[in-house]
């Protein structure tokens, strides 16, 4: 492959592009740079920490005194603040730094406002940071997925409206005013975010939170629109960019994306209220009736996907095409075995078990992960102008995360089966029920382990390429600086 061709690659033009487009997309990428760099690498790094910590309240079950004398590792601690780093710190800003490069890549036009998204990089990640340290000082909310407090929640806020003012800014800079399927998904997720997290931070985080059991069913209601909605549209938005782009095929049928999108927002909003709810009977009724129309948009965009993705004669070894393809059948999955959860039958069964967490997990690492993980592999190469430093590594981390969800996930659903059984039968001794899927837990620990092995080479991966870009900078300069004056400055 000689240079020209190499360059065209790298910004995703093909050989026998017009210059000109080549060199419009190449600017089109650079002015994503550093936004991009600030959120991906941040949540690399969050998603390394993450891990680890989820390990660290693993062995709480291995070996109770491990941190016996550590109470910032407890069990109640190092998991909540693992959820929250999973989703906050890695999940949501990688996501974020995709969803950016869509839609300057949508508009053909560089990103609006590029100083705006690196500040907002840097709050999020603040925000992060000391939600964690408050978590594991024991300075918790309490309420799933609201953990952080206002001093945290407030900065993360501040920063996804400004990514977000960056983004539609962006959007109104396009050329055609036709909407992409992706804008309606990328868009919507937005609004969502903002809307939700900011209203329940003020009902539950205020100084005159609501009493009793209004404050649960604020809770739940958040977290069936933050893990459910929100990444559902922001992690279908982004395969449906990519699939069309890697398959050399377009989007099967709009239409169906359109009525996915519209129900997915207006059905699944009413879910999460668990059947066993000590509230008035209709709020379950409702939530479950809700979940079994949040099936159709599922099954519609297991549709699209299916037509879309397959069929076509692309091979995706370890590849971006692979992550994503991956991502879609785990949305499917996880979402189908979501919705059933509220039903009366399985809920009665799958209540207070480890079901519901690995199907949580699965969510947030093998959906919206692999969806991001795949993009950022795929978009670092046109973004840096140069290769990955370390393509295989790449290439062998979507195995590692691939392996790492099935051995940390599928335990956890085959365990809470059997722990919700036994926990049905009054004949059964609460310790015995616990010992039986002692054995389902430690197998988790070894996909934990393998997806902690994946992320670490995706931040080696994003480390070196940003040491190498900085050290480029400062080459630069110190070339700028050395370079002899030329004849007219001299004179003037």
């Amino acid at each position: 492959m000689n240079e020209t061709e190499n360059k065209a690659k790298q910004c995703g033009c093909s050989s026998d592009a017009p210059a000109t487009a080549c060199e419009d997309s190449a600017a089109l990428d650079a002015s994503c740079r550093v936004p991009l760099l600030a959120l991906f690498g941040g949540a690399a790094l969050w998603l390394v920490l993450g891990l680890l910590l989820g390990l660290a309240a693993a062995m709480s079950f291995h070996q109770p005194d491990l941190f016996a004398d550590c109470a910032c590792l407890t069990f109640g601690h190092a998991q909540a603040a693992a959820n929250d780093l999973l989703l906050y710190g890695f999940a949501i800003p990688a996501a974020l730094g995709v969803g950016l490069w869509i839609f300057a890549r949508l508009s053909q036009a560089p990103l609006a406002l590029p100083l705006v998204p690196v500040v907002a990089a840097h709050l999020w990640h603040l925000g992060v940071l000391l939600g964690t340290v408050f978590i594991l000082l024991g300075e918790s909310s309490g309420y799933a997925w609201l953990e952080y407090p206002r001093a945290a929640a407030a900065p993360m806020l501040a920063g996804f409206v400004l990514i977000a003012v960056s983004a539609v800014a962006t959007m109104g800079l396009r050329a055609r005013r036709e909407l992409h399927p992706s804008h309606w998904f990328l868009f919507a997720a937005l609004l969502w975010f903002v809307w939700a997290y900011s209203s329940s931070n003020l009902f539950l985080l205020s100084g005159h939170p609501p009493r009793g059991v209004v404050q649960a069913i604020i809770g739940w209601w958040f977290a069936n629109n933050l893990v459910f909605v929100f990444l559902g549209l922001l992690g279908v938005g982004i395969a449906f960019y990519f699939l069309p782009q890697f398959t050399g095929r377009p989007l099967a049928n709009t239409g169906y994306a359109l009525f996915a999108v519209l129900t997915l927002m207006f059905f699944g909003a009413w879910c999460g209220i668990p059947q066993g709810a000590p509230v008035p009977a209709w709020l379950p009724a409702l939530s479950a009736f809700a979940a079994m129309l949040s099936v159709l948009p599922v099954l519609a965009l297991a549709i699209l996907f299916v037509q879309t993705a397959f069929g076509g004669n692309v091979k995706c070894f370890g590849g971006p095409l692979c992550f994503i393809r991956f991502g879609m059948v785990s949305f499917v999955i996880s979402s189908v075995l979501y919705l059933g959860g509220f039903c009366p039958q399985g809920s009665r069964v799958l209540e207070f078990t480890w079901f519901n967490f690995g199907v949580t997990q699965w969510q947030l690492l093998g959906f919206i992960g692999m969806i991001a993980i795949g993009a950022i592999y795929e978009i670092l190469p046109r973004v840096m102008a140069k290769p990955l430093p370390f393509p295989k590594l790449a290439k062998a981390s979507f195995f590692l995360f691939a392996f790492g969800i099935v051995f940390y996930v599928l335990p956890l659903l085959i365990g809470g089966l059997l722990q919700g059984r036994k926990l049905a039968d009054a004949t059964v001794p609460l310790a015995d029920v616990n010992t039986g899927v002692l054995l389902f837990f430690r197998i988790s620990s070894l996909g934990q382990a393998l997806l902690l092995l994946g992320s670490l080479f995706l931040l080696l991966n994003l480390f070196v390429m940003t040491i190498q870009w900085k050290l480029g900078l400062v080459k630069a300069v110190i070339a700028a600086v050395k370079a002899p004056l030329t004849t007219q400055e001299v004179k003037s």
